[in-house]
């Protein structure tokens, strides 16, 4: 026998809940797009910082494209996770199953 909240949960219907939610959404993509700019930044500073240590010339362009992979991987991990069906998010943020179908510990 399936388990059943007895306490249901409350949708207040407003534009707020619309409106956040856009909020939500937008700065979700923001964060995608912004990754991988960043992480090849990142990475170009510490390898020019290796090459100015270093005494080296290739070090930045190296650190360039470990910079992009990683901003990329990122990029990818976190389009998977926005993309997933919002039915199976975690609404409340502890971890619990969303659906209310496992027992509580």
């Amino acid at each position: 026998m399936p388990f059943h909240s007895p306490i249901p949960e409350k949708k207040q219907p407003g534009q707020s809940e619309g409106l956040v939610g856009a909020w939500i959404q937008a700065e979700k993509l923001m964060q995608i797009a912004l990754v991988l700019p960043c992480a090849a930044f990142i990475g170009w500073l510490g390898g020019a910082g290796l090459d100015h240590l270093l005494h080296q010339t290739w070090i930045a362009m190296v650190g360039i494209v470990l910079g992009i992979v990683a901003g990329l991987v990122g990029a990818i991990r976190m389009a998977m996770i926005y993309s997933a069906d919002p039915k199976l998010e975690d609404k409340n943020g502890d971890g619990a199953d969303p659906k209310g179908s496992g027992k509580s510990s």
